[in-house]
């Protein structure tokens, strides 16, 4: 063999090694783009529910307005940041505004789901229990497409922190991704269980 077949050769196996690294790198992130747009489909359905929760609630609630413009407050930002970061969930300032919104929008809910509770007349109401059991499905299912992103974010990450791939990502253009955690520290608490 000659000296200019190895060179050859060489350059042929590192080329052949960034079409690899290049394709994987992009079925990953591809990957992750579909898992964000799994929570983007049931974080929609969820802020279309809010207006009609807070619509059932208002006749019941007339003294608890604060309340109630907080959440579709929340509400509507949380939409705005969820909108930008489905635009391009490989942004990762985008995804972690959008984290804050949804923080946000839930310790807001909680609010209304406790003044709900002390509303016996408002407990009682079929359309607003249908609309709050609603509400809970869609955060157990946004609970389970957040779980399908991290995981498509975690092996896209590692892949691309992984050498080789570590040497031409940067370059190739693959940035690093965020992943979708709960940034309220109240989430993160177990809950206190207490006997009188």
């Amino acid at each position: 063999m000659t000296p200019w077949m190895v060179v050859l050769i060489v350059l042929a196996a590192v080329a052949l090694l960034m079409v690899v690294l290049y394709n994987k790198l992009v079925t990953l992130r591809n990957r992750f783009k579909n898992a964000f747009a799994q929570i983007d489909v049931q974080l929609k359905r969820r802020y279309d529910l809010i207006p009609n929760l807070v619509e059932t609630a208002k006749g019941y609630l007339q003294h608890e307005r604060v309340t109630l413009e907080a959440v579709i407050q929340a509400r509507n930002a949380a939409y705005a940041a969820g909108r930008r970061a489905a635009a391009n969930p490989a942004d990762a300032a985008a995804v972690k505004q959008l984290l804050g919104a949804e923080s946000q929008l839930t310790g807001v809910l909680g609010r209304l789901f406790a003044v709900a509770e002390a509303y016996p007349d408002l407990k009682a109401n079929q359309t607003m229990m249908r609309l709050m059991e609603e509400l809970t499905s869609t955060e157990n299912k946004v609970a389970f497409a957040r779980q399908a992103y991290n995981d498509a974010v975690m092996a896209y990450n590692t892949a691309r922190e992984t050498f080789p791939a570590v040497l031409l990502a940067g370059p190739m253009g693959f940035a690093p991704a965020q992943l979708f955690e709960v940034e309220a520290p109240a989430e993160r608490q177990a809950p206190k269980v207490s006997f009188p």
